[in-house]
Parts: C-alpha cells; structure tokens; sequence
C-alpha cells in the first residue's frame, strides 16, 4: 500500500516544489502543491502537469489523489502572512 510519504517523494522527484504537503490512508490522497512551473497555467494543466510527474504511478498505485495547485504568486495571495 502506498504511503503518503512515498506519494510525496514521487511528487518531488518530478516536479519542483515551493511547498509540498500530502494526506491519505493509502488509497485516497489529498496533496498542497505549490511550485513555480505551475505560473501561468489553468488549473487543468496544473493538474496535468502533476499527473504527468507522477506517469504511470497515476494508473497503477494511486487510486484517488484531490489536489490543490498554486504558483507561488497564487498561493502568496491566497496566505498573505
């Protein structure tokens, strides 16, 4: 079974992250995800782009991930402190 450690190391390892934080039980997983390659972009392509980290861990290992996206300037304005 997955572990919300081993999710988040999978995260890392493909995309470079401001701020990573990852929850779940081993099958369904919630992630914060703040990283600079996300400026720019639509939620969707945010999400593509965590997806397209992950490969084919998405089809095999995690069965539900829910994400919240930002680029450091959209979480800035969401966590002004």
């Amino acid at each position: 079974m997955l572990t919300p450690e081993q999710l988040h190391a999978y995260i890392e390892a493909g995309l470079p992250c401001d701020r990573l934080e990852v929850r779940g039980d081993g099958h369904h997983f919630e992630a914060l995800i703040v990283s600079p390659e996300f400026a720019g972009l639509n939620r969707v392509r945010q999400h593509q782009r965590v997806y397209q980290a992950l490969g084919d861990r998405m089809r095999a290992e995690i069965h539900a991930l829910s994400m919240q996206t930002f680029s450091p300037e959209e979480w800035q304005k969401q966590n002004p402190n």
